[in-house]
């Protein structure tokens, strides 16, 4: 009797995990593309405002600069220096 309601019991969980996966398969089929498409909608609109602000504070920048170009060309007169690393070895083979 007892071994009767376990499994019983038992095959009541088995069936209720695959209902859920079902049914959580099929609500995703639903939802899951309406919620990827707002979330990218989000990324594109702040994207935009980021660019907007950037193209406004640099506008803003060239006008309180009175049009001056400032080039500064200390680092092209000085190249940077390569960082030497130890010593070259050449290998030969052996035959």
């Amino acid at each position: 009797m007892i071994m009767q309601e376990a499994s019983f019991s038992s095959l009541k969980f088995v069936v209720g995990i695959i209902a859920f996966y079902f049914i959580f398969k099929f609500l995703a089929r639903i939802f899951l593309p309406v919620l990827v498409k707002k979330v990218v909608e989000k990324a594109g609109e702040n994207f935009s405002r980021q660019q907007q602000y950037a193209q406004d504070n640099s506008w803003q920048k060239a006008r309180t600069n009175n049009d001056e170009i400032i080039i500064n060309t200390a680092n092209a007169k000085n190249p940077r220096e390569t960082k030497k690393i130890g010593d070259y070895v050449d290998y030969e083979e052996i035959d």
